[in-house]
């Protein structure tokens, strides 16, 4: 399934949807006409666990585009939000996972050239996060070095507490596309939360693809663009720590849990490692696709 959080107006409140064939079907008003209770956000859902996914998308395929009155709604009349606009906890960020990215971060930032030993964990708060369409915000009182990464972020569905990496796919509820904007100037004494975490800076979405229906995510192509001028291009397969290393590891010392979200790291080409660097500034527009998920459109915006 693909899973999205929108509002049908402006002074709506966010609900949890399935996209089926252009259409926004709301979960609970289908489920309450089936006299199912389904829930109204994607993190309740999430909390249902793996059964959930596999009843609720057997009802969409037995429903075959025929919907209750007033339970699916078009795309293009609906806000999408962040899949999980408010998540409970901070993001996992892991930095420098693909081979050329190491070397580029290497020759412009404090860096070093060796490939990590470890998957380098970072973190990025929970009010750094926005849905699609929305405005990253640039301020040019804190930062002259705002920069791009694309990257796929995966949603932990089940709590995963030392799971080994042959079992930790199993505990992925879903995949979404993630942008990890950055202000390189930002970065204090080594540590990242301020340089990637400030307002705006983990834009989201626009749909979450439960797990199922991508059973291996280290084959998927990712690009970003920087006013239509392609940035990054690249494909999962090149992570130096995949998916399932990615889970197994923070699982050793730190419980995953029900909608925790990994943000699994991005590939070569972002402004710090061009020559000469480039920066994003208001006016800019970033555009972040992740093959077979979606696609993200932000505009730049002075604060």
């Amino acid at each position: 399934m693909k899973l999205v959080t929108y509002r049908a107006s402006v002074e709506a409140e966010a609900r949890l949807g399935a996209l089926v064939d252009g259409l926004v079907v709301d979960l609970a008003r289908f489920g309450a006409a089936a006299g199912v209770v389904l829930p109204s956000t994607m993190l309740e859902f999430i909390d249902l666990g793996p059964q959930a996914v596999t009843q609720t998308s057997a009802m969409l395929d037995q429903a075959d585009g025929s919907f209750p009155l007033g339970s699916a709604v078009p795309l293009a009349n609906v806000k999408l939000l962040a899949p999980i606009p408010r998540p409970r906890k901070n993001i996992f960020g892991i930095g420098l996972n693909y081979t050329e990215h190491v070397a580029e971060s290497a020759k412009s930032l404090d860096t070093s050239a060796e490939l990590p030993r470890q998957p380098v964990i970072f973190s990025k708060p929970p009010t750094s996060v926005i849905g699609p369409d929305d405005a990253i915000v640039h301020d040019a009182e804190i930062t002259q070095q705002l920069d791009w990464e694309v990257e796929l972020a995966a949603i932990i569905g089940t709590r995963a507490k030392r799971v080994s990496r042959e079992e930790a796919l199993n505990y992925v509820f879903g995949y979404t596309v993630c942008i990890d904007m950055s202000a390189r100037d930002c970065r204090r004494a080594g540590q990242w939360i301020y340089s990637k975490g400030q307002d705006t800076y983990c834009p989201m979405g626009p749909v979450v693809v439960t797990a199922d229906e991508i059973p291996d995510p280290q084959t998927l192509d990712l690009w970003l663009t920087v006013n239509g001028t392609e940035k990054q291009r690249s494909n999962t397969a090149f992570m130096l720590f995949k998916v399932d290393e990615l889970v197994a590891d923070i699982s050793k010392g730190i419980t995953l849990e029900p909608g925790d979200i990994i943000a699994t790291g991005t590939p070569a080409g972002v402004g710090a490692g061009r020559d000469p660097q480039e920066w994003v500034w208001p006016g800019d527009v970033i555009v972040a696709t992740v093959a077979g998920i979606g696609t993200l459109r932000h505009p730049v915006v002075a604060a």
